[in-house]
C-alpha cells in the first residue's frame, strides 16, 4: 500500500491511496487511530496491513471521509523524524567518479567500508513545497534524489538475510546540498542540514509492494531536464550490507530514514556545474513509489 499524511480542510490526517492514485481514504475510516506516521511505523499489525491493502481496491463512494488527490495537500510522509537521517555517501560509483572530479578527491578506485554521515532534519519538506535557497550563505545549491528505507522495529544485531524484515517501506528523498558550505568546512554534516534541505514523499510504500531486494528507476530532473538518471541496483552497498553493518554497533530504532544514496548527475557534476536558482523546478522520481516536485524559492 501506500500511506500518506495529507492535510485537508485544515486538518492533517492519514491515509492510502487508491490503487490509481486518484483518491485518498483516510485510515481513521477503517477503525485505526494512528494521527501520525511515526505512531503507524511503530504499531502498524499485520492484520492492519492487510485490511488497508485490501480496502486500497474499493470504490471511493464506499469509503467515508475519501478525497480526490487533487482537493488535498500532500505532506511529507514523516514531518518530523525522530532521529538526524543516515545517509549514505558516494554509494553509486558514477556519483564517485563525478564527485573526484568537482572536489579534487579521491573517491573513486576499490570502496571496502561504507561511507555514512548523519543529516540534521527538523522538518520534512512536502510535496509541491518550496526548498529555501538560502543565498546569504548558499551560492551552490544542488539536489540528490535517493531511495529512503524507513526502519519498522528496533533492529540490532540483523544479520544480512535477516535485514528485509526489518524494513517498514520505502519513499522517495532529496539530498538538497550546498556544496559551497561542505567545501568550506571539510564535512557534510552542516551543509545537508540546513532548514528545508529533505523533501520526502509523496508517500511510504510498504515492503510488501515491492520485490527484495528493490531493483527501481531513480530520476531527477530540473525545470523538466533529466539530469540523473539509474537504478538502486547500482548500489555499492545494498540494503542488507547497510542494515547490518549499522546495527552491530547500534540500535536502528523504529522510524530510522536512510537514504541510500544518489547516482550520478547531480549539479556539480556538469562542467561547468549547473547549480540550483530561485524559480527552478527540482523533481526526484523513484518506480514505484512515485515523484516530488518542488521550487526552489
Amino acid at each position: 500500500m501506500k500511506i500518506l499524511t495529507y492535510e485537508v480542510e485544515g486538518r492533517k490526517k492519514l491515509g492510502i491511496w487508491n490503487r490509481d492514485e486518484t483518491w485518498i481514504y483516510p485510515v481513521e475510516s477503517f477503525g485505526m487511530e494512528y494521527r501520525q506516521m511515526q505512531e503507524v511505523i511503530e504499531g502498524i499489525s499485520e492484520s492492519e496491513i492487510q485490511l488497508l491493502n485490501h480496502m486500497a481496491f474499493k470504490d471511493p463512494f464506499e469509503i467515508r471521509g475519501a478525497v480526490p488527490t487533487e482537493g488535498a495537500r500532500i505532506l511529507a510522509p514523516v514531518e518530523k523524524p525522530k532521529q538526524d537521517v543516515i545517509c549514505l555517501g558516494i554509494n553509486y560509483m558514477a556519483h564517485g567518479e563525478e564527485s573526484a572530479r568537482y572536489k579534487n578527491e579521491a573517491f573513486g578506485g576499490e570502496r571496502p567500508y561504507a561511507i555514512y554521515f548523519s543529516k540534521r532534519v527538523n522538518r520534512c519538506v512536502g510535496y509541491g513545497e518550496g526548498i529555501p535557497a538560502h543565498e546569504d550563505m548558499v551560492d551552490s545549491l544542488d539536489y540528490e534524489a535517493e531511495l529512503a528505507v524507513i526502519i519498522g522495529r528496533d533492529a540490532y544485531g540483523v544479520s544480512g538475510e535477516q535485514a528485509r524484515d526489518y524494513i517498514f517501506g520505502y519513499s522517495v528523498v532529496n539530498d538538497v546540498s550546498a556544496r559551497n558550505v561542505q567545501t568550506r568546512h571539510q564535512q557534510w554534516y552542516f551543509g545537508k542540514s540546513l532548514d528545508g534541505f529533505f523533501p520526502m514523499g509523496p508517500c511510504i510504500v510498504t515492503a510488501e509492494e515491492i520485490p527484495y531486494p528493490p531493483r527501481l528507476s531513480v530520476r531527477s530532473y530540473v525545470n523538466g531536464e533529466l539530469r540523473q538518471n539509474s537504478n538502486t541496483e547500482l548500489l555499492i552497498f545494498d540494503i542488507d550490507h547497510v542494515i547490518s553493518e549499522l546495527s552491530r554497533g547500534m540500535t536502528l530504532k523504529a522510524g530510522t530514514i536512510i537514504a541510500m544514496g544518489t547516482p550520478a548527475g547531480v549539479g556539480m557534476g556538469f562542467d561547468p556545474p549547473r547549480f540550483l536558482k530561485r524559480g527552478d523546478v527540482v523533481c526526484c522520481a523513484i518506480d514505484k513509489i512515485g515523484k516530488i516536485n518542488n521550487p526552489i524559492v
